[in-house]
């Protein structure tokens, strides 16, 4: 009695439908127009009735064929709560169906279909205590967070993670779907020993956005576990020439803490590798620098094998180690060769310009002999001669060329020759000196012209190594040794006055560079 009254309390008084000139029974249901439409979750409770004109007592009872949980008394007592489960958000609704059924004392059977509506609810999701999620300083350290049985959303809804920014350890990220990352540090590590660090995290599902929160613990990790060492470049094979530096950066970190790394240190199998090319830059991070030199491989066009192993130890020596094999190949000395191929292109610049020097030298020479040719031609050559006993020769040259003849004194005759050139009594002729004179000038033009060139396209080091550099050590060759040099009769003895110092070089070919060659 007593739930009918508190039935009646929240559900409204019901008003039964009395037809007393109807003779057949019918139900009787609450007045409500939606009475029979429910959310998941909710409760439905009313008192089921029948009106008979006959007064007979009744039991009510229902049938259906859905798995839904519905108690419905004898009395019409009728209560029920639909479980979540029955609708999702993909069909916010459904209908079920049942037939109530009374039954009279004198075996009449009263039935009547019902529809009701149920209405999906979201809930939010569900976060329960997370299990300590044990972190190593100085690594990666991931946490799928979505995939532990203790957060899930009772809808089935998808769900996406946020941080708590202001609760978020530095260097630490929670993406969308779930995966806590953090790489703790020194001091992140060593202040989790105290307490657990607890970070705080939502769990959204959707697209309702309901939130529920969560904690995660984290803690240092219990283990003693072994150092641990990266190399970069991550290689087990590197291949180097006698003339090339290698060098290798090393990361050091352990599980249980950076101060747990007691050495760090290498061994090779060749006794040429000092120790001290493996430098400790901090207490984690350790260098390795060494290049073979031109010495290292004995065969010419050989190959040497040096096999490395780098390691770290703890303080329960545990060891870590990364083998390298390291294959050096036999290489040309740049050096030397760089050395001799400047005194090829320093000795071709000297010789070009020691030619150039003598051919100016020469042209001077010849412009004098020309000066004292031209001066020959406003002068006489004399001689005097006799018939009979000869008392007298002299030759002479006369001031006033308008006299053709001289008187011998103490002479029984004079003999007047006519004007002669100088040039032509020693020997030689204008022309000719007019000749060797053009041709000293085009030889030295070109020579200046192929010396500026070969100097300045071959100023650097890297360019005197092309093959095209002893081609041009020929072509400049050929040009002094030119045949026509022949004609000019130059002395084979001759010196150049100058040194052949770098300055004078310069002076003589601007471009020459000895790029601190000597």
């Amino acid at each position: 009695m007593k739930y009918f009254l508190a039935t009646l309390f929240i559900l409204g008084i019901f008003r039964l439908s009395i037809a007393q000139e109807n003779p057949n029974p019918v139900f009787v249901f609450p007045e409500r127009p939606d009475w029979n439409l429910i959310y998941e979750g909710d409760t439905l409770a009313f008192q089921l009735s029948v009106t008979d004109t006959l007064n007979r007592a009744y039991r009510i009872g229902y049938l259906t064929d859905e798995q839904i949980d519905i108690q419905l008394d004898s009395t019409g007592n009728f209560l029920w709560s639909p479980s979540f489960d029955l609708v999702d958000r993909l069909n916010p609704y459904k209908n079920f169906s049942i037939i109530l059924e009374a039954l009279f004392e004198d075996g009449e059977k009263l039935r009547r279909e019902i529809n009701f509506s149920v209405f999906h609810v979201n809930r939010p999701p569900l976060v329960e205590e997370l299990p300590v999620f044990y972190v190593r300083q100085g690594m990666n350290n991931d946490v799928a967070l979505n995939q532990m049985n203790q957060i899930l959303d009772p809808d089935g809804d998808p769900i996406v993670f946020k941080p708590v920014l202001s609760e978020m350890p530095e260097g630490a990220s929670l993406s969308e779907i779930g995966v806590f990352s953090w790489k703790p540090s020194r001091n992140q590590f060593r202040d989790m020993r105290d307490e657990p660090l607890k970070v705080p995290f939502i769990v959204q599902d959707q697209p309702f956005k309901s939130e529920a929160t969560g904690v995660l613990y984290i803690s240092p990790t219990q283990m003693d576990l072994p150092p641990e060492i990266v190399m970069v470049p991550n290689d087990s094979v590197i291949t180097v020439k006698e003339d090339e530096f290698m060098n290798l950066n090393f990361y050091l970190t352990d599980p249980n803490g950076d101060d747990d790394i007691r050495e760090v240190d290498f061994v090779a199998n060749d006794p040429r590798i000092e120790k001290h090319l493996f430098q400790r830059n901090t207490a984690t991070q350790w260098e390795f620098k060494w290049m073979p030199g031109y010495d290292f491989v004995e065969l010419e066009n050989g190959t040497r094998e040096v096999e490395f192993t780098f390691f770290v130890l703890d303080e329960s020596n545990r060891r870590t180690e990364r083998r390298l094999l390291v294959k050096v190949e036999d290489t040309e000395n740049l050096d030397e060769k760089d050395q001799r191929l400047f005194q090829k292109y320093k000795a071709m610049l000297i010789e070009t310009m020691n030619l150039i020097a003598h051919l100016d030298e020469t042209q001077n020479t010849l412009n004098k002999e020309l000066r004292k040719a031209k001066k020959g031609t406003k002068n006489r050559a004399i001689m005097n001669a006799s018939l009979g006993a000869l008392t007298g020769v002299g030759p002479v040259f006369l001031e006033d060329p308008s006299k053709d003849y001289v008187t011998g004194i103490g002479g029984t005759a004079v003999l007047t020759m006519g004007t002669l050139e100088a040039t032509d009594v020693i020997g030689r002729s204008k022309e000719d000196i007019l000749s060797k004179m053009k041709l000293s000038i085009d030889l030295r033009n070109q020579l200046q012209t192929e010396g500026d060139q070969f100097a300045r396209k071959y100023a650097l080091k890297s360019r005197r190594r092309d093959s095209e550099f002893f081609t041009d050590i020929d072509k400049l060759k050929k040009q002094l040794n030119n045949k026509q040099l022949i004609l000019l009769e130059l002395d084979a003895a001759w010196e150049n006055p100058k040194k052949p110092s770098d300055a004078n070089i310069r002076k003589a070919f601007p471009d020459y560079n000895n790029e601190g060659f000597e």
